[in-house]
């Protein structure tokens, strides 16, 4: 029997698709990186060219990110890089909130019935935590920005849900351009290092409710950095 790599390089369409999913990922890390700002304008041919790609890759790494969420369509024709409301901001909280609670619960959940410390998949949520706060120590915000989505990312997949990590995989691009806007506070920075602590300690409830506290202070600092509200709860639009 071939081997995997080997079926996929034969398959029709295959060339295609990786190619589209290059061009996806790399627009997807310009966006983040804001390289594409916010409410820029994606011409086809001009990120084709940038790409070193033909359109066709392009157009249908385009389409992708717009079922994303990353991009949107514009009333005539064209893409453009999408813009955060308060609204959205708003909207992406009240879904990524009980979601990662819940995570962060499954995880401490795992940890206490698989061995405590020694857990698989803890010592690389541990990892991940102290990239972060190498990231944070150097001053280099996109890369902390990149490996707290990754702790985030670890903690969902400790807790051993398909679903759960599936659901989650949707909101990360639109997270990672959330949290690329803003600064984190060191408090906040603490705060993983508490989740992270409670996780190991196989402590559903207190992981549970300081990443609560964590989404919700996020919450705030997001729609301060962003818009210059003050109140934690902002429900206008």
């Amino acid at each position: 029997m071939a081997g995997s790599g080997g079926a996929a390089s034969e398959r029709p369409g295959g060339a295609r698709t990786s190619l589209s999913a290059q061009a996806r990922e790399a627009v997807r890390t310009r966006i983040v990186d804001r390289r594409y700002p916010m409410g820029s304008r994606l011409v086809e041919r001009e990120v084709a060219e940038e790409l070193r790609m033909s359109r066709v890759p392009v157009r249908e790494a385009l389409r992708s990110l717009v079922a994303e969420g990353l991009l949107e369509l514009l009333p005539h024709s064209g893409v453009r890089v999408r813009s955060l409301e308060r609204a959205d901001v708003r909207h992406l909280y009240e879904v990524w909130e009980p979601l990662t609670v819940q995570a962060s619960r499954l995880a401490a959940r795992a940890v206490a019935a698989d061995g405590g410390a020694s857990a698989p998949g803890l010592a690389a949520l541990r990892a991940s935590l102290e990239r972060a706060e190498q990231a944070a120590a150097a001053d280099e915000g996109e890369r902390e920005v990149a490996e707290h989505t990754a702790f985030h990312e670890q903690v969902v997949a400790l807790g051993g849900n398909p679903l759960l990590a599936r659901t989650m995989e949707q909101l990360s691009w639109q997270l990672q351009l959330l949290f690329g806007l803003r600064e984190e506070p060191e408090h906040m920075r603490a705060q993983h290092a508490d989740i992270y602590r409670h996780i190991a300690s196989g402590d559903e409830e207190a992981a549970a409710a300081c990443t609560l506290l964590h989404v919700r202070d996020s919450r705030a600092v997001a729609l301060r950095s962003l818009f210059g509200d003050s109140g934690l709860y902002t429900n206008t639009d």
